[in-house]
């Protein structure tokens, strides 16, 4: 996968308080909430990193947040958990991801799952994790992460998750 390249006049920054993140609407209150009154907290507090895409107005046209985890050897499937120790295991968790309701339909979803497994891949490189985990809020985002090869985990049908093999090959096909 090569560098996401996100449409001209757009640019993608790290959260920051001058963003006007009360103002981004995705149609999914949770979604909207975190960004709104959450996310700049737990940035400030090192527990998540947020980026956004801003569009040519300065509005932010989406946004993914980022976070590190752990998920027990015995809630993996059989196999993907071969061959790994019998405790918690260290994961990287998509704990956020939206588009702006007037954006949905443009890609900026999947550029936006790009560039944060892109992140996720470059800080593997330095800080080991086993595989991207994340949590989804309905079928509509269970089919679009899905369609990236993410899977479901055993008795968690909105908890999907790729592994670390999966991601290096993605990262580093041509």
């Amino acid at each position: 996968m090569s560098d996401v390249r996100f449409p001209i006049g757009f640019r993608l920054e790290r959260l920051a308080k001058s963003h006007p993140r009360k103002a981004f609407a995705s149609g999914q209150t949770d979604v909207d909430d975190w960004l709104a009154t959450k996310a700049l907290q737990n940035q400030d507090k090192h527990l998540s990193a947020t980026k956004v895409i801003l569009d040519e107005s300065g509005g932010i046209a989406g946004y993914f947040t980022l976070a590190t985890g752990q998920v027990d050897f015995g809630d993996l499937p059989a196999e993907a958990a071969k061959k790994l120790p019998r405790r918690m295991l260290p994961v990287a968790v998509l704990a956020w991801l939206g588009v702006a309701v007037d954006r949905q339909g443009q890609g900026l979803g999947r550029l936006l799952l790009a560039q944060a497994l892109r992140d996720c891949y470059q800080a593997g490189q330095t800080f080991a994790f086993i595989a991207v985990i994340l949590d989804c809020i309905d079928d509509t985002s269970k089919a679009f992460y899905q369609h990236f090869d993410f899977t479901e985990l055993p008795g968690r049908p909105y908890r999907l998750f790729l592994t670390a093999a999966q991601l290096e090959a993605m990262m580093t096909e041509s």
